[in-house]
């Protein structure tokens, strides 16, 4: 148990190191290509804090385990809007400007409705039946991730204004070569660190009896969410907000599409201990994320205030699972 807490301590620490170098990386990127912080949180970001959740979700699809790959993301991405984004508006309000409104909170929105209809759409028609992703509608979801991606960066080159700071000139993020080089390690920091992290923790859960699917939704999820949870909260810090936005809606759209559409390529995925109120706090995230947008302010943002709401989300939820483990 000591060996297990000290190896979930050194992956914590990766984590944290990766995210600092992902942000500052990632940023020099978008100044020197002209692209927005947010397009490359979006997907740049967005992608690699999500590689943990592929590899998983691959592990647990090629075992036959789908509680651990459908879990996993659920789990994932209700951690990603109701945890971490509600912790980044408590450090710093996160900005949502027009085209997030009109276009990339729609498009999660969209693609959480769109697995919320395979997961439950049995239960629908009443055929009694359980529901699955194979691999036709693992196919349908990696051609929509590359038309979203396509589309992203044709649509992604105008810089946003940023109310940060700015960078300091002649910062050694500002050598674009330096830059790619800190990117590729802040996210092998956060993988490598981030599976120390679920390991150990998956061990210490395990020896304590909890069910697959408890694991794959709490601990599995919560741990695969930790790049996201830190990256976000070093750019907050950094008064990158957009970037912060931008990695939440990247992750979870890329959490459904590409992870769960790869995953159903190897193994059918059933849903069959997926509950209706998991896919109902999962809705709710994604929807909590667009409602935050009319919340009466001028100026557009996640603030502190739903930040709180979030964050009184998720602990509703988490003590709901609690109780019916």
């Amino acid at each position: 148990m000591i060996v297990d807490a000290l190896i979930l301590l050194a992956g914590l620490a990766l984590v944290t190191l990766g995210a600092e170098w992902l942000v500052d990386g990632a940023s020099a990127i978008a100044r020197k290509a002209g692209l927005s912080e947010f397009l490359i949180g979006m997907t740049i970001v967005g992608i690699g804090t999500s590689l943990p959740e592929l590899v998983v979700s691959l592990a647990g699809a090629f075992r036959g385990s789908a509680d651990i790959a459908i879990g996993n993301v659920v789990g994932s991405n209700i951690f990603n809007v109701l945890l971490i984004l509600g912790v980044t508006a408590l450090i710093c309000p996160v900005v949502i400007t027009r085209e997030n409104e009109r276009r990339d909170i729609p498009l999660n929105i969209a693609v959480t409705l769109l697995l919320t209809l395979f997961g439950s759409w049995n239960l629908i028609i009443g055929t009694g039946k359980t529901d699955t992703i194979g691999a036709v509608e693992g196919g349908l979801f990696l051609l929509l991730f590359a038309a979203y991606i396509v589309y992203s960066f044709k649509n992604g080159k105008a810089v946003e204004p940023e109310s940060s700071g700015e960078e300091k000139e002649g910062s050694p993020s500002d050598k674009t070569w330096l830059a790619v080089i800190m990117v590729l390690a802040g996210l092998a920091g956060l993988v490598f660190g981030g599976n120390l992290f679920v390991d150990s923790a998956c061990r210490i859960a395990r020896e304590a009896g909890l069910s697959e699917k408890f694991v794959a939704i709490t601990i599995l999820a919560g741990g695969t969410s930790m790049p996201e949870l830190v990256t976000c909260v070093v750019a907050a810090s950094k008064r990158k907000g957009a970037l912060a936005l931008g990695n939440i809606i990247g992750s979870n759209i890329s959490n459904i599409l590409l992870i769960l559409g790869t995953s159903a390529l190897v193994c059918p995925l059933s849903f069959e201990h997926i509950k209706t109120v998991d896919l109902g706090v999962l809705i709710l995230s994604s929807v909590a994320l667009l409602a935050s947008a009319w919340t009466g302010r001028k100026n557009h943002s996640i603030g502190r205030g739903d930040g709180i709401a979030f964050l009184l989300l998720f602990s509703a939820y988490m003590t709901f699972l609690f109780l019916t483990i």
